[in-house]
């Protein structure tokens, strides 16, 4: 990693089409970029954003990320995605973004910050227990037609 990072959120699309790249290598069913900004218009309009670790005019690392209120946790960080580029993993640059993470759930009032996991990404789990994340639950869903 070098020094010349900056933690910042892709709240136009021009930073968000950056992202694309980053994002598809976490949901590759996001076929287009313009696939992906749609997505993104639609949550955004409900309090997502995106939190980058740029280099440069480049994102290495991104955090999409809402606050959310329920009945378990009151006020809440939860992070929808969470990835760095898969070149520079090992980096030190994800958990550069998690502890910016912690901040922000901090300064933004939530009393928790959660995600979720597929239970068959180790990998991940161990960056998370590294990053003092502990897994509290297991998530149910099922497909409705």
């Amino acid at each position: 990693m070098t020094s010349a990072i900056d933690i910042r959120y892709a709240d136009d699309e021009n930073a968000v089409r950056a992202c694309y790249p980053l994002m598809r290598q976490l949901r590759p069913h996001l076929d287009t970029a313009a696939e992906f900004l749609e997505c993104w218009r639609r949550q955004h309009a409900e309090g997502y954003r995106i939190l980058a670790l740029w280099e440069g005019s480049v994102p290495m690392a991104i955090a999409g990320i809402r606050t959310q209120h329920n009945m378990i946790y009151g006020c809440f960080l939860y992070v929808d995605d969470l990835v760095t580029e898969g070149s520079q993993r090992s980096h030190g640059y994800g958990a550069v973004l998690m502890a910016r993470l912690k901040e922000e759930a901090s300064e933004l009032g939530c009393r928790r910050l959660v995600l979720d996991s597929g239970l068959d990404n180790v990998l991940a789990h161990r960056f998370y227990y590294r990053n003092q994340l502990v897994a509290s639950a297991l998530h149910f869903g099922m497909q409705v037609d």
